[in-house]
């Protein structure tokens, strides 16, 4: 293998001829055997559109020259277009706030540069990694902007699932809304409801988690560039300061903003802690409706078998014919993964010291990780669960017929002890409910027709009297 040799502050280092990488990025790669995955390519991308707006708003006030400012924007459009992304070799986590992975963007930028120019990788003499491509820069404000453009690109993404999945839910919740089944509490017999309701109901959660998102991906539209070390804009010019926002917006073709207050923008994560927060919420409410979707279709034979899941899968090594819910159940292991990852996050932002927080690289590494199998969950419960679940509509009927939960409807017209003895005696003999109300003389059949009628119990009478009109 042939080779070149470079030098940093730590001394002298082998790095392979071709290689656009650099000796930082070598010692990081060698100190950082973490993970066994690198830097996310939306954080890689993202890097290189700050690299890019930083080489063009330090053109523009004449501290860069055209020719170098011109061969660093070509190099990072070159990675913003997915090329030299191999290049990028540090772990995912790693040590020192994130300042490796922004000097093997560094690195390569500038080898690619060099490149550009004519002359061959490792001369820095031409464009130096640090003195140009980092003109302005420090690793303390370029990694977590890089952090949060990534996010608001891959949040999107998220959304536009959960919004298949919002959708799908309110499909269903139409074609089942003419279903009455009983409703349960605490996994007992409650009173009756529409199969439609218990999906619209699922919709409405998916809708709060999507807005939710979409609240917090707006807070992801603030960074702290121009801030350098700490937040006191230490080797900045006035001109990259008030203009590099702009210039990154420009880059990204969406708008983004200098915060306010750059000591607290570089010190404290608490945004990244809010949108891990909405991801979890909606994990939370995501493995809820596949509980809930697990015990209506549990059976087939000897469960509720009020819904049928689409069959993906053999179920069983061992026992033939069983079909398994898969879908649900993967669902919800990745909501056990994202509700881990935020413990992670959380403690990765709290664990911050005076003017820097030196872990957002697991920070990034979970949170990415999060809003990515949330997207792909979502994906994977429309397409092989939600879309094709059907209804038993007669397996509704016979467990409502067969419950005495709608002897609550009874309670405003012969007072709750007397329904809860015609509950118990019900349970206890088999008779149903309307029958023993009919012996005992307490109500007439024509009162017990409107009383016990099911769609009257699934909703106020406000509501039904709307639906009349």
């Amino acid at each position: 293998m042939l080779t070149r040799m470079e030098s940093d502050s730590m001394g002298m280092l082998e790095v392979e001829k071709d290689a656009y990488y650099g000796v930082q990025t070598l010692r990081a790669k060698r100190n950082f055997s973490i993970t066994g995955q690198t830097m996310h390519q939306e954080l890689i991308i993202s890097l290189a559109k700050l690299k890019k707006a930083a080489a063009i708003t330090n053109r523009s006030g004449g501290m860069l020259s055209s020719t170098i400012a011109n061969a660093i924007i070509k190099a990072s459009d070159e990675i913003i277009a997915g090329k030299l992304h191999n290049e990028f070799i540090v772990d995912a986590i790693q040590g020192g706030a994130g300042t490796s992975a922004n000097m093997n963007a560094n690195e390569v930028i500038a080898n690619r540069a060099i490149e550009i120019l004519g002359g061959e990788k490792g001369d820095y003499s031409i464009v130096h990694p640090n003195d140009h491509v980092n003109m302005a820069q420090s690793t303390n404000d370029v990694f977590p902007s890089a952090g949060k453009l990534a996010v608001v690109t891959l949040l999107p993404k998220t959304i536009y699932q959960l919004e298949r999945l919002d959708a799908a839910l309110m499909k269903k919740s139409f074609e089942f809304d003419h279903i009455i089944k009983m409703g349960r509490t605490q996994l007992q017999d409650a009173v009756p409801m529409r199969l439609g309701q218990s999906f619209h109901a699922y919709s409405s959660v998916i809708k709060r988690d999507i807005e939710r998102l979409i609240r917090v991906e707006k807070t992801m539209h603030t960074f702290n560039m121009g801030a350098t070390a700490i937040g006191s804009g230490i080797n900045v010019s006035p001109i990259y300061f008030d203009n590099i926002a702009q210039n990154v917006s420009l880059v990204c073709n969406d708008k983004f903003y200098q915060a306010e207050d750059l000591f607290d923008a570089t010190q404290n994560l608490d945004g990244f802690v809010e949108v891990s927060a909405a991801l979890k919420i909606c994990a939370v409410n995501i493995s809820k409706i596949c509980n809930d979707l697990r015990l209506l279709s549990s059976g087939p034979k000897t469960g509720l078998a009020e819904i049928n899941l689409p069959a993906m899968q053999n179920g069983s090594s061992i026992m033939p014919g069983k079909v398994n819910p898969v879908i649900p159940e993967v669902v919800s292991q990745v909501a056990f993964n994202i509700i881990g990852n935020d413990i992670t996050i959380t403690m990765a932002a709290e664990s911050g010291q005076m003017e820097l927080n030196a872990f957002e690289p697991v920070l990034f590494y979970k949170l990415f990780e999060s809003i990515e199998t949330l997207k792909a969950a979502a994906a994977t419960l429309v397409d092989n669960c939600i879309l094709g679940i059907s209804a038993n509509e007669e397996r509704c009927s016979e467990l409502l017929n067969a419950s005495v939960g709608i002897s609550t409807a009874l309670c405003p017209h012969i007072g709750y002890k007397k329904s809860a003895e015609i509950a118990k005696e019900s349970l206890k003999t088999g008779i149903s409910v309307k029958q023993l109300v009919l012996e005992k003389g307490l109500l007439n059949s024509s009162q017990l027709k409107i009383i016990l009628n099911p769609i009257i119990m699934t909703e106020p009478q406000s509501d039904l009297k709307k639906m009349a009109i």
